[in-house]
């Protein structure tokens, strides 16, 4: 054999031992992973959220949980197997049972021999019994070339205000990206008296939510009232929102559009009345 032939054999086999060297490594990096991912989406007005996830446990079942936004209700549960890759996915339907406006939290767990291994949290705001627009992640899952640090953050400030028709309570839910600043509540009516001022401090997502009970002397004006969220002094984290009061309860946006139609419906009314009137009179 002569040199060149030599050469290329030594060049041949530091190729193959490349190839079977990095072939070795993916393998292990795969098998070294761990953790645990969990994702919640849902379009907005949807009654349906998604949720899904990967583990580095495939041979334990995972527990999803669903809680209300007090804190006091589980509403749904769902036992779920990983595949072969670790993933899993499953689909909750929003009932009637989530009847309270605010952030539900869905936590995913999974445990071995009756100890938790691996948990993670999400949340999903529901208004009216529809979810709001939602992607959120929560994971610690590595695969020995990077950790997986995934989370929705939020950016900016936002405030929305929900009141059933003839309710005495208005349901206050919002979402800052600082969380270490209280949020000011402050409702005033058309007259422009302050009727009520509130603080409030966002959770560690920086969502935050309250209840605002109408009725009583400061609630006595009928009209527009108008309720604004502030935290601290920059504008760009202050919102506003407008809510129309009629002998202390809440009257729905289309609260002008109701009142045209029975307008409309009243005089057909009359209209069909006198016209009748009119057919049974008697001709001479």
């Amino acid at each position: 054999m002569n040199l060149k032939d030599s050469t290329t054999s030594v060049v041949l086999g530091i190729m193959v031992f490349s190839l079977i060297s990095i072939n070795s490594v993916q393998q292990d990096v795969f098998a070294d992973m761990l953790g645990m991912s969990l994702t919640a989406e849902a379009a907005e007005g949807s009654d349906t959220i998604l949720v899904s996830g990967q583990t580095s446990s495939k041979v334990t079942d995972l527990t999803l949980t669903v809680i209300s936004p007090d804190g006091f209700n589980r509403l749904a549960v769902a036992q779920l197997t990983p595949d072969s890759e670790g993933k899993y996915s499953t689909e909750f339907k929003i009932s009637p049972l989530w009847k309270q406006n605010g952030f539900y939290t869905i936590t995913g767990m999974q445990s071995v021999n009756k100890n938790s291994l691996y948990t993670m949290q999400v949340e999903v705001e529901v208004i009216n019994g529809m979810a709001m627009e939602t992607d959120a992640t929560e994971s610690n899952l590595e695969t020995g070339l990077f950790t997986e640090k995934k989370s929705s953050i939020f950016k900016g400030f936002k405030m929305r205000a929900n009141a059933m028709e003839g309710s005495t309570t208005i349901g206050i839910t919002g979402q800052s990206d600082r969380t270490n600043v209280d949020v000011t509540l402050k409702v005033i009516a058309p007259n422009g008296n302050v009727v009520s001022v509130d603080q409030i401090t966002p959770n560690l997502d920086g969502k935050f939510a309250k209840d605002i009970t109408t009725g009583g002397p400061l609630w006595s004006q009928d009209g527009l009232y108008k309720v604004t969220a502030q935290q601290g002094e920059s504008l760009d984290h202050k919102a506003s929102v407008e809510v129309e009061i009629i002998d202390g309860v809440v009257i729905p946006e289309f609260g002008a559009i109701a009142a045209l139609i029975l307008a409309v419906a009243i005089i057909s009314i009359i209209a069909v009345s006198a016209k009748s009137r009119l057919s049974i009179m008697p001709r001479y």
